[in-house]
């Protein structure tokens, strides 16, 4: 008698491993990428004096401003602590903003300082003007008050009201193109009696103008 033939039943073929993936959170969608909101805190918090004076030794051992240290003559308007957001490469560093103006070259210094890197990450040199600093309003104020033409026209009472950054309408003017600032006198009632323009470069008095004619 014949045996009969047992036919077997072919292999299954393995799952491929896309149908064991399992699905992603996102449910397959392009994750956001990193928002400020989840930067470290600290990186907003005010510069320590030691880190300010590392921006300011950093910024100045720059060879592109070589010659700005070298004579010295500049002031730092303001530093501050600088925060960029992702995906910039800089994202999570501490970060200082220094301004400052190079009185001898006649223009603005804006950088950022890389305080984890200790470098200059980015530099702009230009003939714009910042804001006046606290050292400038009070050295105006100083070269107004010793001004002979000033003192003679001060009356009794006068005294400085404000300091305000200052520049020329024409440019036949000094404070056209020349770091300056207006020095306004005046009474304790806030009338203003005398207006006297200060060339912060030159570190004299150019102008002086009654409050009426101003």
């Amino acid at each position: 008698m014949a045996a009969k033939t047992v036919r077997k039943a072919p292999p299954k073929a393995p799952k491929s491993a896309k149908s064991k993936a399992k699905p992603t959170p996102t449910n397959g969608k392009a994750r956001a990428p990193a928002d400020v909101v989840q930067a470290d805190p600290a990186l907003f918090d005010p510069l320590t004096p030691g880190e300010i004076a590392d921006a300011l030794r950093t910024l100045t051992e720059d060879r592109r401003l070589a010659s700005m240290a070298k004579v010295g003559r500049y002031r730092v308007i303001c530093c501050e602590p600088l925060v960029v957001k992702p995906p910039h490469w800089m994202a999570g560093h501490r970060l200082a903003r220094v301004v400052a103006y190079d009185y001898a070259s006649d223009r603005a210094v804006d950088a950022c300082i890389d305080l984890d890197a200790g470098v200059v990450a980015d530099l702009q040199l230009d003939k714009s003007q910042p804001m006046l600093s606290r050292d400038e309003e009070a050295l105006a104020v100083s070269i107004a008050m010793i001004d002979e033409r000033v003192r003679n026209k001060l009356v009794m009472g006068d005294m400085p009201q404000a300091t305000l950054h200052y520049w020329g309408r024409n440019k036949s003017d000094v404070s056209y193109s020349r770091r300056s600032a207006a020095v306004t006198f005046g009474r304790n009632d806030g009338h203003a009696t005398l207006i006297a323009i200060v060339d912060l470069v030159d570190q004299q008095v150019i102008q002086v103008v009654p409050a009426e004619q101003w």
